[in-house]
């Protein structure tokens, strides 16, 4: 029996929020999910997901050297508030019996 969640559904939710604390490259977004998660996912996982929240116009590019780092557009953070209140809205259902 696995002891973990699958976060593959939930990556881009997790993106954005990490990213709302403060701009991260790819990198660092992996090193956060695996410090929360237990497992890092590689890099096949997180730049596909951050190429299409780039391409939902939900993050930001800014090359620091060879990094680029990412962060959250207005767009962005519109999109997260929204996921929150509908994690919210489901999850407290699921969790309260209703």
């Amino acid at each position: 029996m696995r002891d973990d969640c699958d976060m593959r559904g939930m990556l881009s939710f997790l993106i954005l929020f990490m990213l709302s604390k403060k701009p991260m490259n790819g990198s660092e977004i992996a090193d956060e999910i695996e410090r929360r998660k237990g497992t890092k996912p590689s890099p096949g996982t997180i730049y596909p997901a951050l190429k299409g929240l780039k391409e939902a116009n939900f993050v930001k590019e800014k090359r620091e050297g060879k990094t680029i780092a990412y962060s959250l557009t207005s767009e962005g953070k519109d999109a997260l508030r929204i996921a929150k209140q509908r994690f919210c809205a489901t999850f407290t259902d699921v969790f309260s019996g209703k």
